[in-house]
């Protein structure tokens, strides 16, 4: 039973990553919807960090090309 449950998380870990590198807006949109209701007020504390840890990072805003090196002036 552990064998089966170790290839049912290496399967899921392959789907994953095959899922954001061929549909990065489709995965990013699926975690959001997962993190959603997991960081809403009223959840206990590991919940939120749970959701927090699933959300997404932030996209840059659209004025910046999305370098970390600028400098203004």
């Amino acid at each position: 039973m552990l064998q089966e449950v170790v290839v049912a998380l290496l399967v899921f870990a392959a789907a994953a990553f095959v899922l954001h590198d061929r549909a990065p807006a489709l995965s990013r949109r699926l975690r959001v919807a997962m993190a959603v209701p997991l960081v809403r007020d009223g959840r206990p504390a590991w919940m939120r960090r749970a959701g927090q840890w699933i959300a997404p990072p932030r996209l840059p805003s659209k004025g910046c090309g999305g370098c970390s090196g600028c400098e203004p002036g």
